[in-house]
């Protein structure tokens, strides 16, 4: 039941090119940085991931981008990467859009055993109709479009099939986790984190603060320990180490507003 690694690179060791990847995050808030870095550091290319968005330039899921290690992305937003528009327009890389609602469930439902469900976001879109260009050809022409989706009505009302996503590995950053893999996130660090951790058939965590089984009281606990099967404890400097991704001060107040 110790789930414990001795370290990053131990941790992702195993995670083969063209594996697919749920990862944890929100812009750069509570992404698994440490476990981004020792990915790099192997190696490991040709990867397929999930992540409600790719980093920014030189930090988070940005860093393997950038050095062309990622095949395949499904997300929401991409907006902050200007290495992710360049390689998505020239036809480097395939990107699959998904409405953020929907992405979140996709995960959730893929970890809960559900292959499908119907939701009303997309309806009427190309979402449902298909079209939307995945990869795009050197001159600009579209290469991969997403295909037409199932659609049915309930109670008068349209809705749109979606299939519930799993990956291989999954990469989830906690602010709390015990030996046996019970997670618990931090306000808004919890963001994607729970719901990558249920979709990966192997969920790495690495956790801010390493405690004994028990210490966590049930209630608090996100995703149980059922959904990780390996943590890997930061040092206190890994633990500090994070980053604002956008900072706008007001000229009246010191106070300022923070955008993570």
């Amino acid at each position: 039941m110790d789930k414990v690694r001795a370290s990053a690179a131990e941790a992702v060791a195993d995670i083969p090119d063209g594996a697919s990847l749920a990862v944890g995050g929100f812009g750069l808030s509570g992404i698994p940085g440490v476990l981004i870095q020792a990915l790099h550091a192997q190696g490991t290319t040709g990867l397929e991931v999930v992540s409600n968005n790719c980093g920014v330039d030189g930090r988070g899921l940005g860093v393997l981008l950038a050095d062309g290690r990622i095949a395949r992305v499904t997300g929401s937003y991409v907006g902050e990467n200007k290495e992710f528009a360049r390689q998505y327009l020239s036809g480097e890389l395939e990107v699959e859009l998904v409405p953020q609602g929907t992405l979140a469930e996709r995960l959730r439902a893929g970890g809960a055993g559900i292959p499908a469900f119907y939701t009303p976001a997309g309806v009427g879109t190309q979402v449902a109709r298909g079209g939307l260009p995945w990869r795009y050809r050197p001159d600009g022409t579209v290469a991969v479009a997403s295909p037409p989706k199932e659609t049915r009505d309930f109670a008068g009302r349209a809705y749109v099939l979606e299939h519930g996503i799993t990956t291989d590995f999954a990469l989830v950053r906690a602010r709390r986790g015990d030996r046996h893999g019970n997670l618990i996130f931090r306000k808004s660090a919890a963001n994607f984190n729970p719901l990558a951790a249920m979709a990966g058939r192997i969920t790495v965590a690495e956790v801010e603060e390493l405690v004994e089984p028990g210490e966590l009281g049930p209630d608090e606990v996100h995703p149980p320990g059922i959904f990780v099967q390996r943590i890997v404890a930061l040092t206190s400097a890994q633990a500090a180490d994070k980053h604002i991704e956008h900072l706008s001060l007001s000229a009246s107040s010191t106070r300022g507003t923070v955008r993570t």
